[in-house]
């Protein structure tokens, strides 16, 4: 036991127990683009105690006739073709600060659309968008490897609304089971949804639903059990208790 107290001692005055890397926040994981609008603001932190140097990634989710979705990447295609543009795609964020980027979208909104965007905190290399020399990037990269370091990157889903946006939700209760179906043409979330032994107790822990259009959830009604939930429709919130 005393040996190990002495390898667990020497462990925390390893370099890499002081040692400084970036913390990405990406805020929300899942965001919406209105009908009205074509741009949004995300803002990115970092919460570490080095700078982050950040490639911004983007995929549009292609849904085919199967209803699988495929990911289709923007980023090798031209910048006047892409439907999504984010700018800027490179990212050098402070110590404790924020970057902002920008959300541009060009496509067609006969439908709702959706794209993945990942915030990968890499090591810069001379080129590759982050104009820092060949002593700088060396630098950063010794930083680094002084001690074991796993930067993490993260990612978040961004949905494009249609022009038309309609939210039509049916809710029913058949066969001893509670059905959601998502009859309109945008997604909406099932917020805080908790379920219930029965009414209001001994309830699970809460997690959130999203159906996308034409989506349905079936919950098993049966042995009294109960389900409460805040359905979010857009800007529209409404408490449900079945």
């Amino acid at each position: 036991m005393k040996k190990l107290l002495i390898i667990a001692a020497a462990l925390l005055l390893q370099p890499w127990a002081a040692q400084a890397m970036p913390r990405l926040n990406i805020g929300a994981l899942n965001d919406y683009l209105d009908a009205s609008k074509t741009t949004q603001v995300k803002r990115i932190y970092n919460g570490g105690t080095s700078t982050a140097f950040v490639k911004v990634s983007v995929w549009e989710l292609v849904r085919g006739p199967d209803g699988k979705f495929r990911e289709v990447s923007l980023d090798g295609q031209d910048s006047a073709s892409r439907s999504l543009v984010v700018s800027p795609a490179r990212l050098i964020i402070p110590a404790s600060g924020m970057q902002s980027v920008r959300l541009l979208y060009r496509g067609e909104r006969d439908r709702e659309r959706y794209y993945r965007l990942r915030f990968n905190p890499v090591v810069p290399e001379v080129g590759d968008g982050f104009e820092v020399n060949a002593d700088g990037a060396k630098d950063y990269k010794d930083s680094l490897e002084a001690g074991v370091q796993v930067m993490a990157g993260f990612g978040s889903l961004f949905y494009v609304r249609p022009t038309n946006t309609q939210f039509k939700v049916d809710i029913d209760e058949r066969q001893g089971k509670l059905v959601v179906r998502n009859n309109g043409n945008a997604t909406v979330e099932l917020d805080r949804f908790r379920a219930c032994e029965s009414k209001g107790k001994n309830c699970a822990s809460a997690v959130v639903h999203r159906l996308l259009p034409g989506a349905v959830l079936e919950f098993d009604k049966t042995g009294g059990r109960s389900y409460a939930f805040d359905l979010i429709e857009g800007e529209k919130k409404t408490e449900i208790e079945r």
